[in-house]
């Protein structure tokens, strides 16, 4: 089994994003500094959506001996995964969390609609961001197949979707509303 504690998570995160914006910032050194730097203040936003992220969905959210949990990977539990691929069949299921999984799930990613589009030029309109942000949910959802106490559902997904098209619908709402 192997166990990765969001410290190591952090730092891998951490560790890819300085070697990456250095490898832009060596590619493209004939350019002016300042607009720079309010570029990469604007991709820390992104950065800190991440580590966010990261610490949300893929560790327990209550504290262990007053430290955060680990995620646990064994190769001889992930199979049978732990995925629900049915809509809205266990949403409203009357647990003790249920609405704040649900509350949850959206809130998260409206701060990812919001700043996609702010940092990426390309994510330059509702749809394009829309997708960004569902495959961004994709990709987690799809990771934590791997990981025997995480779950991948449907329902997290459309959630999380919607969660960036709310942010979207923020951002370019108040995009429009500067314009006039």
């Amino acid at each position: 089994m192997i166990t990765i504690s969001y410290l190591e998570i952090f730092a891998l995160i951490t560790v890819l994003w300085i070697f990456s914006r250095a490898y832009v910032w060596k590619k493209n050194k004939n350019t002016e500094v300042k607009p720079a730097l309010r570029n990469e203040l604007k991709l820390l936003m992104f950065y800190i959506c991440l580590i966010v992220l990261a610490r949300i969905v893929y560790f327990p959210w209550h504290h262990i001996n007053g430290h955060i949990g680990t995620l646990n990977f064994d190769c001889n539990r992930v199979f049978p995964p732990r995925l629900n691929l049915v809509p809205f069949v266990h949403l409203f299921d009357y647990y003790s969390g249920w609405k704040m999984n649900i509350i949850g799930n959206i809130l998260m990613f409206i701060p990812v609609g919001i700043v996609l589009p702010a940092c990426f030029k390309r994510l330059d309109s509702f749809l394009n961001t829309f997708l960004a942000g569902a495959m961004i949910s994709l990709f987690i959802e799809i990771s934590q197949l791997l990981f025997y106490e995480r779950c991948s559902d449907v329902d997290d997904f459309i959630m999380n979707s919607a969660g960036a098209a709310l942010g979207a619908l923020a951002y370019f709402g108040i995009k429009k509303i500067r314009r006039h």
